[in-house]
């Protein structure tokens, strides 16, 4: 049977310390290739934890900013040479060096050890809100510009991968995007707090798309709680997590996937996008004006 196996790492940093969260993915990746998992999915922002910066320390968050990496660095190419090792597909997430300020993004790495593709998070997290002490890392992030769809190959076959990051599931343009350039599986790393309506929002994404969605987020305790899941086109739950730290395997049946999608009646089947040219407007009317993560008024247009 054409089942394609996905790992979802719902495991927990070693706060930002690189070096040691570049061993714990190295173990994890190895256990989940012995499992079968033909693609591997870490939560966000791995190689630092999603670790933001402490408000009251002046020099916290050049430090901070100091700890991005690019697709070059030691970090991301020891996960290149062990892709393609282990012969597994990984979807690596870090905080990526980049112009003027980080972004948060994954890497979408092919088992021959090959960046397929690096996606930014559009969506990202730059309210006015905190981690206790810590500032929400996202506000000094710059936000991606566009969503991508690569082809992997796997063991069943080629298939249609699409990457979105957290937040970005909060918004249903993302997801459709996706589905409009072809993808049939949809890759979320996740770093927050999973309750039920987002869960039920997750799966939504699924059905409304036709397109399978897998998430893995960090573990419990703290600011996170599992619930790794994955969601198949129908909408119907392949798996969930505990709150525990452990790997998920998603076993999505693409024969199956594929006829439902050739069949049903959501997706791109019977869109009306020539109505939708509010959709375009960047106008923010009240009462949803908001204070970005600097205490500035948001202004979309400029990020």
């Amino acid at each position: 049977m054409d089942r394609l196996r996905i790992a979802l790492l719902q495991i927990a940093a070693c706060g930002n310390d690189q070096a040691a969260n570049l061993e714990k993915g190295v173990y994890f990746c190895k256990e989940a290739a012995r499992l079968g998992a033909e693609i591997i999915v870490f939560p966000e922002m791995w190689n630092i934890g999603y670790q933001g910066y402490l408000r009251t320390q002046p020099e916290a968050h050049e430090l901070w900013m100091q700890q991005a990496i690019g697709p070059g660095s030691s970090f991301v190419q020891a996960f290149c040479a062990l892709a393609r090792q282990l012969k597994v597909n990984v979807a690596l997430t870090y905080l990526e060096k980049w112009q003027d300020m980080p972004r948060n993004s994954v890497s979408l790495i092919t088992k021959e050890g090959k960046i397929a593709l690096t996606y930014a998070k559009v969506h990202t997290c730059d309210f006015n809100v905190h981690m206790g002490q810590y500032m929400v890392p996202e506000a000094s992030c710059a936000p991606g510009d566009d969503f991508f769809v690569c082809e992997l190959d796997t063991q069943v076959g080629a298939v249609q991968i699409g990457l979105m990051i957290c937040y970005d599931r909060e918004f249903p343009e993302s997801s459709r995007i996706l589905m409009l350039k072809g993808a049939e599986i949809v890759l979320t790393p996740n770093a927050c707090w999973l309750d039920d309506l987002r869960l039920h929002q997750f799966q939504a994404r699924a059905f409304e798309n036709m397109t399978g969605m897998a998430m893995a987020n960090y573990p419990a305790p703290g600011h996170y709680n599992g619930r790794s899941v994955a969601f198949d086109v129908d909408g119907s739950c392949l798996v969930e997590a505990g709150e525990n730290e452990g790997i998920v395997i998603a076993e999505f049946d693409l024969g199956r996937l594929r006829s439902w999608r050739a069949e049903h009646i959501w997706g791109n089947a019977f869109r009306r996008p020539h109505r939708y040219q509010e959709l375009l407007s960047p106008e923010v009317r009240q009462p949803f004006s908001r204070l970005n993560g600097l205490g500035q008024l948001f202004e979309r247009q400029n990020r």
